[in-house]
């Protein structure tokens, strides 16, 4: 990448110069484009004052159209909001003269690029949403390929006021092709607050992901810092945007590692004009029982093995019998009689039917019902269908299935799976091995379910038990993120959320940090019911510094070797240090690199292994150092905070002090996970990285 281009401070140098932080350069092009952003943000306010005065009391036909209509009403003012220190656009698109852009339009159209539509009183687009077509060459357009764009215009901003701007002309050959500062800068702007959007610093192969069809499926394997997560998020606007009343009635759902991990990005999306979007874990989705116990890794894994799949379709089947007796139904002075060795045949069709068990046994009574209608009209009769209904109410016929096709309760069925041994061994007979059935086992057979040791990889067997016997409503569109840590059936728990829809999976081999984590997206896609779907690497960074990259890639042969390394296109390599300090001052060298990192601008995030959380919070308590729970949003007076290594993935700060490298390394069952636990943690700096250590650091790192 080249050096960035020096910005000309003269606002009238000419063509392809702008003002880098003039707050006050009133006149020539930064005057007029503040000018035309105060009345950007009147037209929005004078849309939201349009939608507040909007009469419905006499619109709607029925109160439940009225609410409905007032719902819809309501968001629309909440989507109006003018948000503040957001800026209203971020960039600008002069088309060239002879490109007709628009409906009707003659060429030389000029378009401010921006979170959400606003228009003037005669309905003229002042400000134009990044989602919509006529916004894309702002991310796509070069040099190369200018799209009929002749100059992109670039703003800079602070607290929401306009301070700079920078042009490219893509049209005129005779301009050298440079890097935008103000991207770069915008990029490397410290963060304090929630996570922050992108949607101004999209790159070309962001876009294309963000931008790709709502019909197929997606798989985007990225490396720290390349903004896979904020890509997600784009892409549920965007496509919330772009199919909107399909959306609506399917629905929308992102899928997060953890509570504070969707905390930290709730507010993103507002940012970029929507404003109510489903949020979740894997847990949340299979909160079918309460969970209260915790299983070991070996135990953890052998549940989340796809081979359970097969073991619970065994187990939730293992009540379908063949009657021994006839079926006899009364009507008046008739009977009629379906044999055992028919009703033997009607069962067995249901079951190669291969339909939910649910399903099959609400179809068994009106197939009964009709074996007897059949003989009704061989003996004369005309029964219509108010007759096999009726038929199929027939105490007899209840009977039967009851006796042939038990209710199953899905909790219940797990629950006897997971406590007695005998039942476990018939179904996970040639599935499991005598050791692994051994390891899923509760040491004590539970009493109920309320009182069960329920684990979370237990909530998700109970999840496909119940989509074995009913199932699972299928949502239009489901981003998972963090996907590389998920169980084979952690993945197909999610996959039946979008089983007739579209799934956006993203995620890093490298930092998957379970036992059980997925060698592959080829597996995690086939699991997720998605096989064949498109897999989109991305590795060029722009968050990670580029020495903080470079020394954690030190772990990539040992951790995911078929990984290439990522880079970054910071032009600032980054503060770094590895410190080394006695054993018995760990604690205070933490917190001077703490009081240090503090002295700068931005977040501090202090992470350490889980076990050393308590001390550390001590020592900073003894320093003077007041600190914040991962999730908790900083502020500019509370930036400091203390992370356990198990709950940094996703997260980011300015300035990381990284706490004893080994011991997140053996606060995991094994070396490869532990390794993988360290990369993560090495890896959420955005402008500095500090690593303390008294214990050796792990052999790929000590070089």
């Amino acid at each position: 990448m080249s050096a960035p281009a020096q910005p000309q401070h003269d606002s009238t140098d000419g063509p392809g110069s702008g003002p880098l932080d003039e707050p006050g350069a009133e006149s020539g092009p930064l005057g007029a484009e503040r000018r035309h952003l105060a009345t950007s943000r009147a037209a929005l306010r004078a849309m939201r004052e349009e939608a507040e005065a909007l009469d419905i009391a006499d619109v709607a036909a029925n109160w439940v159209n009225a609410q409905t209509l007032r719902n819809d009403v309501e968001a629309r003012i909440k989507s109006l909001a003018d948000l503040a220190g957001t800026p209203l656009f971020f960039g600008r698109l002069d088309y060239l003269p002879h490109a007709a852009v628009a409906e009707g339009s003659d060429g030389g159209d000029v378009f401010h690029i921006g979170r959400r539509h606003v228009h003037d009183a005669d309905g003229d687009p002042m400000v134009v949403d990044w989602r919509a077509p006529v916004s894309q060459p702002f991310y796509r357009a070069s040099r190369k390929d200018p799209q009929d764009v002749e100059l992109r215009r670039r703003f800079g901003y602070s607290g929401g006021e306009l301070t700079a701007y920078e042009d490219e002309r893509l049209s005129d050959p005779g301009e050298d092709e440079k890097t935008s500062q103000l991207l770069q800068r915008e990029i490397e702007r410290p963060r304090v607050g929630p996570m922050r959007d992108i949607v101004a610093t999209i790159q070309p192969e962001q876009d294309e992901i963000v931008r790709a069809g709502v019909e197929g499926s997606l798989c985007v394997q990225g490396a720290p810092g390349t903004g896979k997560t904020a890509v997600g998020l784009h892409r549920v606007a965007y496509l919330l945007y772009t199919h909107r009343e399909r959306l609506s009635r399917t629905g929308t759902l992102v899928i997060g590692p953890n509570a504070s991990f969707l905390h930290y990005i709730e507010q993103v999306l507002p940012a970029l004009g929507e404003m109510s979007v489903r949020q979740a874990t894997v847990d949340d989705l299979v909160a079918h029982v309460p969970v209260r116990g915790a299983d070991s890794a070996e135990a953890a894994r052998v549940k989340g093995d796809a081979r359970m799949a097969q073991v619970l379709r065994r187990a939730v089947r293992a009540g379908v019998t063949p009657p021994e007796e006839p079926c006899v139904v009364v009507r008046g002075s008739r009977r009629w009689r379906v044999p055992a060795h028919e009703l033997a045949e009607i069962i067995e069709e249901l079951l190669a039917r291969d339909i939910r068990y649910g399903a099959a046994r609400e179809a068994l009574p009106q197939r009964i019902a009709h074996a007897v209608l059949v003989r009704m009209e061989q003996a004369g009769e005309a029964p219509d269908d108010r007759v096999q209904d009726a038929v199929a109410r027939n105490p007899a016929v209840k009977a039967v299935v009851k006796s042939c096709w038990p209710a199953v309760d899905p909790a219940k069925l797990v629950l006897r799976l997971l406590s007695e041994a005998d039942f476990l061994a018939e179904h996970a007979d040639g599935v499991l091995t005598a050791e692994e059935q051994r390891s899923v086992l509760w040491p004590k057979p539970a009493r109920g379910v309320r009182s069960a040791p329920w684990s979370l990889a237990d909530a998700v067997l109970v999840d496909e038990a119940a989509d074995l016997i009913s199932r699972t409503a299928s949502l239009g569109h489901v981003v998972l993120d963090e996907a590389q840590d998920l169980s084979p059936m952690q993945y197909r728990a999610v996959g039946r959320r979008c089983s007739t829809g579209s799934v956006t999976v993203l995620g890093d081999i490298a930092q998957g940090t379970t036992p059980w984590a997925t060698p592959s997206w080829d597996e995690a896609l086939l699991h997720l019911g998605k096989p064949g779907a498109a897999v989109e690497e991305l590795t060029l960074g722009f968050r990670v510094p580029r020495q903080v990259i470079a020394y954690a890639s030190r772990l990539l042969p040992q951790i995911a070797p078929e990984l290439e390394e990522a880079t970054s296109v910071r032009e600032s390599p980054g503060d770094f240090a590895v410190r080394r300090c006695p054993a018995g001052g760990l604690d205070t060298a933490v917190v001077e690199a703490c009081r240090e990192a503090l002295e700068k601008e931005g977040s501090v995030g202090l992470i350490a292994a889980d076990a050393r959380i308590p001390a550390l919070a001590e020592a900073l308590r003894t320093g003077g150092l007041s600190h914040l729970e991962p999730g908790t949003e900083t502020s500019a007076d509370s930036r400091l905070t203390l992370v356990p290594a198990t709950l940094a993935k996703g997260l980011e700060y300015d300035y990381v002090v990284l706490d004893e490298p080994s011991a997140v390394v053996e606060g995991e069952p094994d070396l490869r996970t532990g390794l993988r636990r360290l990369y993560v943690s090495l890896t959420r700096a955005v402008s500095g990285l500090t690593v303390v250590h008294a214990a050796p650091l792990p052999e790929a790192l000590a070089g």
